[in-house]
């Protein structure tokens, strides 16, 4: 399963920082940010539940770069 996420992150960088966070995350296959639209493209393991892993994502985020946000729809 495949979703897309509205993300709030100030630079290019902090988002490359947040693409490899989620990429480390348990239940993510494989997690694309673009800092130009502001969104980051998630593909999730068979059988992970979004509404569980995202927010998992987001604290895995914060560590790296604590002051940005994902809008969970």
């Amino acid at each position: 399963m495949k979703k897309t996420y509205k993300i709030d992150v100030d630079c290019a960088n902090c988002a490359n920082k947040m693409e490899e966070a989620a990429n480390k995350t348990e239940g993510v296959k494989s997690a694309v940010v673009n800092f130009m639209t502001l969104k980051m493209k998630v593909e999730f393991e068979d059988g992970a539940d979004p509404a569980e892993v995202m927010p998992r994502v987001l604290e895995n985020c914060k560590i790296v770069e604590d002051d940005c946000e994902i809008f969970f729809d």
